[in-house]
C-alpha cells in the first residue's frame, strides 16, 4: 500500500512521547534494539566535481577549494579498511566523487577494491554516481553488498539543491542497482533550507520505492563555507528525532542511520534517535571531507546505552 502525504505528516505530528513510542514499538520488533550497525566510509577519489549540488565541497561549482586527489591505490584502501575493521565496523564504503566513473580502467580498479576489502570479512559499500546496468552487474560479481546513492530531498525542493540531474536520474540509477541485486543505502540531508514537509516527502518517496532502501542515511547538514547552503538555517533537534522516528515507521525493515552531523547533535539527542529506530552509525573520524565523531567517542556512548556494535552477516569469501 503506497504511504500517503497526509498519513506521514499525522504521524509526524504525534504528539512526541507518542511518536517516541510508536516508532520504538516498530524497531524491536524487526531488530534488537540493542544492536547499532557500525561503518566507515573512505573517499577514494577526491574533488573536481563538474555536478553543482549545492552542499558539496568536492563541487568545482562551490567555492570551496577542495584539492583534487585522483583515485587510491589498493593498498592504501585496504590499510583503511583493516583500520575501520578493529574499530569495530562491520561495513565499508568507498566514495569516488564525481557524475559517474567514465573510465573503464578506473572502474576495474574499484571492483578489485571491493572484492579485496569483501575478503577482510567485511560489508562492501560503494557511492559512484551513477551507473550502468553492465557496471551495476559487474559491481554485484565484484562482491558489492550496498550502493550508496542518496536522493537528497524531496522531488519539489530538489531543484533548489542540484540543477545539473534530476531527482528521477538518482531514482533511475537505484532502480539499477537494484535490479542487479545490491542493496541499496539511500536517504537525504536536513538542513538545506527546505520545510519539514519536504523531509516527509522525501522519506514517502523512499518508503514508496518497489522495494524500500534497506538502509536508510539521515544526514544533518554540516555547514562548508563557500557552498552554497553554508546559512541555511539548522534543523531543529526534536525534528530531527521526528525523521528518525518518521523514517523507521514508514521503513520497519530498513536500517536508519545517523549520518553526517553526528558531531553537532548531544549525546542525549543521539539517544533519542536511537530510542526512537535509529540502529547505524557512521563511526570514523572523518566522513569524505567533513569531522565526525572524535576517537572513543561512540565507545562512551554505547557503554552508557547499553548498546552492542551488531556483527556482519556475510557469506564466507576468499580472493
Amino acid at each position: 500500500m503506497k504511504i500517503t502525504f497526509e498519513k506521514a505528516l499525522d504521524i509526524f505530528n504525534y504528539p512526541f512521547f507518542k511518536l517516541l513510542r510508536t516508532a520504538h514499538g516498530v524497531h524491536v520488533k524487526n531488530f534488537d534494539e540493542q544492536s547499532v550497525q557500525i561503518s566507515d566510509i573512505l573517499s577514494v577519489k577526491t574533488g573536481g566535481c563538474f555536478e553543482d549540488c549545492a552542499y558539496c565541497a568536492q563541487s568545482i561549482k562551490n567555492g570551496t577549494k577542495i584539492p583534487k586527489q585522483p583515485l587510491l591505490d589498493l593498498e592504501t584502501v585496504l590499510d583503511a579498511a583493516h583500520r575501520a575493521k578493529k574499530l569495530g565496523a562491520s561495513r565499508f564504503c568507498m566514495s569516488a566523487s564525481g557524475r559517474c566513473i567514465s573510465s573503464e580502467a578506473e572502474f576495474e580498479k574499484i571492483c578489485e577494491m571491493v572484492r579485496f576489502v569483501k575478503a577482510l570479512g567485511l560489508e562492501t559499500c560503494a557511492t559512484l554516481g551513477f551507473l550502468t546496468e553492465i557496471q551495476a552487474v559487474k559491481l554485484k560479481k565484484s562482491g558489492l553488498d550496498y550502493y550508496n546513492h542518496n536522493v537528497d530531498t524531496s522531488p519539489e525542493f530538489y531543484p533548489n539543491i542540484v540543477s545539473t540531474r534530476t531527482i528521477d536520474d538518482r531514482i533511475k540509477t537505484i532502480e539499477i542497482v537494484q535490479k542487479a541485486g545490491i542493496n541499496i543505502c539511500s536517504g537525504g540531508i536536513v538542513g538545506m533550507g527546505e520545510t519539514n514537509e519536504d523531509r516527509i516527502k522525501m522519506l514517502i518517496l523512499l518508503a514508496n520505492l518497489k522495494t524500500p532502501p534497506r538502509c536508510v542515511p539521515i544526514n544533518k547538514l554540516v555547514k562548508i563555507p563557500g557552498t552554497r547552503v553554508d546559512d541555511s538555517n539548522s534543523i531543529d533537534d526534536f525534528d530531527f528525532v521526528r525523521m528518525i522516528a518518521l523514517a523507521r515507521i514508514l521503513m520497519p525493515k530498513s536500517y536508519v542511520k545517523i549520518a553526517a552531523g553526528r558531531n553537532t547533535l548531544f549525546e542525549s539527542t543521539q539517544a533519542l534517535c536511537m530510542f526512537a529506530g535509529a540502529n547505524a552509525l557512521f563511526s570514523s573520524e572523518k566522513l569524505l571531507t567533513v569531522d565526525n565523531v572524535k576517537p572513543g567517542a561512540d565507545k562512551i556512548l554505547f557503554d552508557k546505552l547499553n548498546l552492542h556494535i551488531e556483527n556482519p552477516r556475510l557469506d564466507s569469501c576468499c580472493i
